[in-house]
């Protein structure tokens, strides 16, 4: 059941991302400007503005570990912030649009660059630039959306507005898998994610059903219908327990079936 609903009107809001505190978040917009914004949800009050971006941000992800969180934007650059400081800690300029994400131990960040190579940056020394680079075969009829670790940080999954999602593995940057076979004729942007895991990899399609894989035999194991109406853009499974959320503009909420 919905506990409470909280309007971001004059904003707008686009990704939004928990942080380590009881209920707070951050999150990006999507009118008036290009500002990340730190909300108590317990009284629906800022806690601070992280201004700099100038287009709209397209990746957020949180440390796993501290505070630190990172942000790409349109405007072609990844920017890395702490929750306590209003001020953008470290600024990398990129030659595309970027999509970033943490490692799980939050020591390491990826960027995916122009939808055609992978950048890890050490976060203690990125200013000296990205420590290996991944260079992927470009493909004219899809760009990336997204990118994200498994939780042993031995792979690295990477969305696309394709029909198609690829897994890579995170030391070596060589392609282990590209699965397609689901519906995204519109180029609308599906999220991709990992079991916790690490074993299977699941995304939503555009006609409402999850496709599942095994990522170490790159075999397609499930297709699961939830019903859903229209494409499927976000997916999530807990970090904890036996259960995942998949929303298009309703929410469908998972458990596995157990035979008595």
């Amino acid at each position: 059941r919905p506990k409470r609903t909280l309007y971001s009107k004059k904003y707008g809001v686009d990704l939004i991302r928990y942080t380590h505190a009881a209920n707070t978040v951050v999150y990006s917009s999507n009118k008036i400007d290009d500002t990340i914004r730190y909300l108590s949800l317990h009284d629906n009050k800022y806690i601070r503005y992280f201004p700099g971006h100038t287009k709209r941000v397209v990746a957020l992800s949180m440390s796993p570990v501290d505070d630190t969180f990172i942000s790409g934007s349109l405007d072609k650059t990844i920017r890395l912030w702490d929750l306590r400081s209003p001020n953008c800690q470290g600024l990398m300029h990129l030659q595309g649009k970027p999509v970033c994400s943490f490692d799980p131990e939050g020591l390491i960040f990826a960027a995916g660059v122009n939808s055609e190579m992978v950048k890890l940056y050490d976060l203690r020394s990125f200013d000296k630039g990205p420590f290996a680079t991944f260079k992927m075969q470009y493909d004219r009829t899809c760009e990336w959306t997204g990118l994200k670790f498994s939780n042993d940080g031995k792979l690295i999954l990477i969305s696309t507005n394709g029909g198609f999602i690829r897994l890579i593995d995170a030391f070596k940057g060589a392609v282990l898998h590209t699965f397609g076979g689901y519906n995204n004729s519109k180029a609308v942007t599906l999220e991709a994610s990992f079991t916790p895991d690490s074993q299977f990899i699941m995304i939503g399609s555009e006609d409402g059903k999850i496709h599942v894989w095994n990522g170490e035999s790159g075999m397609k194991v499930a297709v699961l219908d939830g019903k859903h109406t229209g494409p499927i853009t976000c997916l999530q499974f807990n970090p904890k327990f036996m259960t995942f959320a998949s929303a298009c503009s309703n929410m469908a909420f998972w458990l596995p079936t157990i035979d008595d």
